[in-house]
């Protein structure tokens, strides 16, 4: 069976110093595997960084969502990978290509926290725990969507917050997601920088107003950092 093309898409914003290491690690691992930087207008040198690697860099308008959805309209993967540059995949190539030997749907990633402090393994169980009884990940969790389904599902819904939250649970209602055990690594620096009590509280509190209805846009005004 002939191997299954691959594209990360890699929504970015002012994250010189952190796309080049990820680019060099996807180019190094996955090198079948097409990396695909969509910029949401970095004013420092993010765009050049990820050029000088190699990989293809195009622009849209800021915002996750509708980065993705641009990465996804130019990628020439069977399936998409949305990563994002805080996060590293730690599977291999031959492995990751096992898993879709099976044609899944979509699926998403454990999530391993950077971090050393105990209380980060707490969190990312907490988070592993709740993705797997809940089918719905974060954009942590490396979410990828077969490349048909995407477009058939019309892809991120376009708004300022809750894009991965929302389109899982749209993408649950047509077929179960895969889950992988084999953590991506993703960065701690939100907690670290925000305080690990107060970033959790504010993690929890966004979610439970989503759910209660409170709209992307009205969040996004509130938490204009997260």
């Amino acid at each position: 069976m002939s191997a299954l093309a691959v594209t990360f898409i890699i929504p970015v914003l002012n994250e010189e110093g952190v796309v080049g290491p990820l680019l060099q690690r996807l180019v190094r691992c996955y090198p079948a595997s097409e990396c695909l930087v969509v910029d949401g207008g970095s004013s420092d040198g993010t765009v050049v960084e990820a050029s000088a690697l190699g990989c293809k860099v195009i622009s849209s308008e800021p915002g996750r969502a509708v980065q993705m959805n641009a990465g996804a309209s130019v990628a020439r993967g069977d399936y998409l990978f949305f990563l994002h540059a805080d996060t590293v995949p730690g599977i291999s190539a031959g492995n990751l290509q096992r898993i879709l030997e099976s044609r899944p749907s979509w699926g998403f990633f454990a999530v391993r926290l950077s971090g050393g402090h105990r209380v980060f393994r707490i969190i990312e169980r907490a988070m592993n725990l709740r993705s797997m009884l809940t089918a719905v990940a974060t954009g942590d969790q490396l979410l990828f969507v077969r490349r048909e389904l995407f477009d058939s599902s019309g892809g991120f819904a376009p708004i300022p917050l809750m894009e991965d939250i929302e389109y899982c649970k749209r993408l649950r209602k047509g077929a179960s997601p895969i889950y992988v055990r084999q953590a991506v690594e993703t960065s701690s620096r939100r907690w670290e920088q925000g305080g690990l009590i107060i970033t959790v509280l504010r993690m929890w509190a966004l979610r439970l107003a989503y759910f209660l209805g409170v709209s992307p846009t009205r969040l996004k005004a509130y938490y204009a950092d997260v």
